[in-house]
């Protein structure tokens, strides 16, 4: 019988088939005298799975085809294989091949395999991994190749392999390692799913069936080596006992299929029962009777059982079992081969149960039935995971982060602000020292810890006699807006100040990281061999001990013994001065910044960029808080009058930086207040312009090299992005309540009997701004003067507005007792604009006005007595927000130092416009 007869019959003659196949049985399939050519070779998904299929076959690739890259080698373990940039260059080169594997992309299918089987008479095979093949093009393709006696597998395959021949054609079956799941048995596996293929062969293992031929038929629309081809060449193949078939919605092919085996069928996918559009593989779209449930009924006909197997109700018959599920594959058909009298081809390998190789409980004490137990990993991944033991802390994957963050974000409903999952809100209520700490170790202290960080921050707020007060005071004297006069003691800060910070944080990672230490404030943690790999080294020595001065670093750790706190890092240090001489101040700042960090890092939750950058991060906020004031306040003993001594033993950093700000040690109530401040300050996301500032500072260093990243000039970013209009706005608001309370004889603003009328007062306003507004109006103006702080663009259109943040305050402070006649004022004066026909509704006060009353409400009493001027506010108001944003801008340096990509935050030229 002719190839060209037209019925299309088996060649051989030996069973009929209604139209060509080549292939009788699935011995066939795969064998060790295949020999390949791969179209399109240098491709990014034949680039890996290529040398992988040529070594596992032995070598069966001769030549792949690339063009424009005739004359290269892919390059493997066992040799290289030769690329042309032609079929008929590969052939005038003397390479004899029968197989042919495509990669081209769909368009090119077509053309691609037409030509192979033109000028090779030789091709027996093509198989196309290639998906969304149209279906036009799969159909001259099936034309052509039945005419041509060529087998065709695909599209959207994974290819086929043998177990018994140790031959993998096409794709990535069996992965990287294809020996592992492609065990010698008794099964031939048909499959429309490539990764299934592996995983259904796998999972066969754990009830010792292993396979002989693997097929990924593919499930693009058209399927040439269909279910009905694979039916019959595994009833020809006499090393296969029966088959498994993962089977998807959508066709006919399994419709009419009669087994002289036994067959499990895996049918999959009713959810997609009421799709009308492809979801997955493009031919698994159902028609008519052909989704998932009428499949199962096909097969269950076939079998003679009325419903499917599972573990708890296996049903079966000594013809087949139906599943649903691919883990109940291998019971099902040891059910069903035990019926035929038929024992698995070995021993179970392994089982499916849950085997967790690694396990955290990210620090929480969880329940036994939760507490999952670790298994050792099969080789050779044991090696590799006993590899990430030995690694510390964690490594971000890298992303242009422009315009992105993992500190920060907003809710552009609520307009509330979150770092690090906590709102600013929340935020309000902490102290500054927690905030900076919650800023870049992502969580928040215990009291212990927060001890730590107050010792730490007060140590180095002392600016008195260095350059950086000088410069300072300089940036002052010629009038330069707080953010400027601060940029200016922070570029001192630079890398050599912090340099054995740094180093005393790395040796302490080496020292302890391994050492199984998880908590830092389990103060029995027995340290004798740390001590020991120090007195064994000179260069440990060196970092972390000092022969002369070490002043300050005594008086830190006697400060941290003042408050109780307790630390294994500063026990640890006290132990090697006793023993070896003094500690300088910077070894010491880099022992508690490790201890607050050491619970998230041993977690993986921090990187180690993150821990050697620490203490650079806190010798510039103490640097920020202490150039606030001018050199007059302060001197080598004190700060603002307070001893160094007592700074460092008894002061909060909050307490500090009020300090710093106003000049006087705060009350209670006045600590709460400004601490409300700071927090609401933090953040408004990372499309802020401050925010910009650091991201952009961070971009330019170059973070995928995170050494290089100079943490003092992000800061920096961050603060010449402050100005004015960012940051120094506060003003306004209190600016207005000056104006109308000057001449109240207001004398406590927190007394609620004040004895004002701020009703009158509001209407009064209202009925000036209504006034105003219609001279102007009949002017002409364009811009007119607009009240601060009050409507919002988002808390609008409602008869009465509030903004949620400002609503929070108000409560926050209600519930404290604490009464703020500014705040009432603004709540006055907006109910007063809608009663004067001003607003439409009544607008809401928003958020900022609680920045302006909370800060007038301090200073009121030195304001109206003269002791603090206009100007003096203005700063308090603009240095108020460059506190509180200093703790964003400290998260977002971090975020974008362990994630961001080299200059990611530029902006493509394509966007960018010319204004003429």
């Amino acid at each position: 019988m002719g190839l060209n007869d037209g019925n299309f019959m088996h060649a051989r003659g030996e069973e009929a088939f209604p139209y060509y196949v080549g292939i009788h049985s699935l011995a066939d399939m795969a064998t060790k005298q295949d020999r390949v050519c791969v179209l399109n070779i240098s491709g990014g998904e034949s680039s890996t799975v290529t040398p992988v299929s040529h070594v596992y076959s032995g070598g069966n690739i001769v030549c792949g085809t690339m063009p424009g890259r005739g004359g290269t080698v892919m390059k493997t373990s066992i040799g290289e294989i030769p690329v042309y940039n032609s079929i008929m260059e590969a052939l005038k080169a003397g390479h004899k091949f029968n197989t042919a594997v495509v990669y081209v992309p769909p368009a090119g299918v077509k053309d691609a395999v037409i030509e192979a089987v033109r000028i090779n008479p030789e091709l027996r095979k093509v198989i196309i991994l290639t998906e969304k093949v149209r279906v036009r093009d799969a159909r001259i393709i099936r034309q052509y190749c039945q005419w041509r006696g060529v087998d065709v597998f695909g599209a959207n395959c994974l290819g086929v392999a043998d177990a018994h021949n140790h031959v993998r054609l096409g794709g990535a079956l069996g992965g990287s390692s294809p020996e592992e799941s492609l065990v010698p048995g008794s099964i031939g596996l048909f499959s429309n799913s490539g990764n299934f293929t592996t995983t259904i062969a796998t999972y066969l293992l754990t009830a010792g069936w292993g396979t002989t031929v693997s097929l990924s038929s593919g499930k693009d629309v058209y399927i040439h080596f269909a279910a009905p081809e694979f039916t019959h060449a595994m009833h020809n193949d006499s090393r296969t006992k029966a088959a498994v078939m993962y089977i998807e919605p959508g066709g006919y092919y399994e419709r009419d299929l009669e087994f002289k085996k036994p067959v499990v069928a895996c049918i999959v996918g009713r959810w997609k029962a009421k799709l009308t559009r492809a979801c997955g593989h493009a031919g698994a779209i159902a028609g008519s009777g052909d989704g998932a449930a009428g499949k199962e009924k096909w097969f269950q006909d076939k079998f003679g059982v009325t419903s499917c197997f599972t573990p708890e109700a296996p049903i079966c018959s000594a013809k087949g079992a139906v599943v649903t599920n691919i883990s109940h594959i291998p019971l099902a058909l040891t059910a069903v081969m035990a019926m035929n009298g038929i024992k698995p081809d070995f021993a179970p390998r392994g089982d499916l149960s849950p085997k967790c190789w690694f396990q955290s409980s990210a620090g929480l004490a969880l329940p036994a039935e939760l507490a999952v137990p670790v298994v050792q990993a099969m080789a050779p991944y044991d090696e590799q995971i006993l590899g990430l033991g030995k690694q510390v802390g964690t490594v971000f994957p890298r992303q242009s982060m422009k315009d992105c963050s993992g500190a920060s974000r907003m809710d552009a409903q609520t307009q509330v602000s979150q770092v690090h999952g906590v709102s600013v809100l929340d935020a309000s209520t902490r102290t500054v020292e927690e905030n900076l700490v919650l800023s870049i170790v992502r969580e928040y202290p215990d009291a212990n810890g927060k001890a730590m960080a107050n010792v730490a921050l007060n140590a180095f707020v002392n600016q008195s006699g260095s350059v950086l007060l000088a410069a300072a005071d300089a940036a002052r004297e010629t009038g330069n807006s707080p953010n400027v006069v601060l940029s200016s003691a922070v570029a001192l800060v630079g890398p050599k100040e912090v340099e054995s910070a740094r180093d005393a944080a790395q040796a302490f990672i080496d020292l302890f990281g391994l050492s199984g230490l998880q908590d830092p404030a389990a103060v029995g943690f027995n340290f004798a061999a740390q001590i020991k790999q120090v007195e064994a080294s000179a260069k440990l020595q060196e970092i972390l001990v000092s022969e002369k001065g070490g002043k300050r670093g005594r008086a830190m750790l006697t400060a941290l013994e003042q408050r109780g706190a307790k630390s294994v890092f500063i026990d640890f240090l006290k132990a090697l001065t006793d023993r070896q001489g003094n500690v300088r101040e910077n070894v010491v700042l880099a022992a508690i910044t490790c201890h607050l960090a050491w619970v998230p890092f041993m977690h993986r939750r921090l990187s180690v960029n993150t821990l050697l950058a620490l203490p650079w991060h806190f010798r510039i906020i103490s640097t920020l808080v202490g150039a606030t004031v001018p050199s007059d306040g302060q001197d080598k003993k004190s700060f603002r009058g307070v001893d160094n001594a007592d700074l460092m033993n008894s002061w909060s950093f909050t307490e500090t930086a009020f300090s710093a700000l106003l000049g006087w040690r705060p009350s209670e109530e006045e600590l709460f207040s400004f601490s409300v401040l700071v927090g609401l300050l933090i953040t408004n996301g990372p499309g802020t312009i401050s925010a910009q500032g650091a991201k952009g500072a961070v971009a330019a260093d170059g973070p995928e090299v995170p050494g290089r990243v100079q943490v003092n000039k992000c800061y920096i970013g961050f603060l010449t992005h402050a100005g004015y209009a960012h940051g120094g706005n506060g003003f306004e608001a209190m600016a207005f309540l000056m104006e109308r309370f000057q001449n109240s004889g207001l004398k406590d603003p927190g007394d609620p009997g004040h004895g004002l009328d701020l009703e009158a007062m509001a209407v009064q306003y209202a009925k000036e701004y209504k006034t105003y507004k219609l001279k102007a109006k009949t002017a002409g103006e364009m811009d007119l003067m607009k009240i601060p702080c009050v409507n919002h663009p988002i808390f609008k259109g409602k008869d009465v507005n509030f903004d949620p943040r400002e609503v929070f305050v108000d409560e926050l402070f209600k519930q404290r007792g604490s009464y703020n006649v500014f705040q009432d004022f603004y709540h006055q004066l907006v109910h007063a604009l809608f009663k004067a026909k001003v607003s439409a509704n009544v607008y809401c006060v928003n958020v900022d006005a609680v920045i302006a009353v909370l800060l007038l409400k301090m200073l009121w009493k030195p304001y109206s007595t003269g002791a603090v001027s206009g100007e003096s506010l203005e700063r308090a108001a603009f240095t108020t927000f460059l506190f509180g944003r200093m703790l964003g801008s400290a998260a977002e340096i971090d975020d974008h130092t362990n994630r961001g990509r080299n200059m990611d935050t530029r902006t493509a030229a394509s966007l960018c416009q010319y204004v003429g």
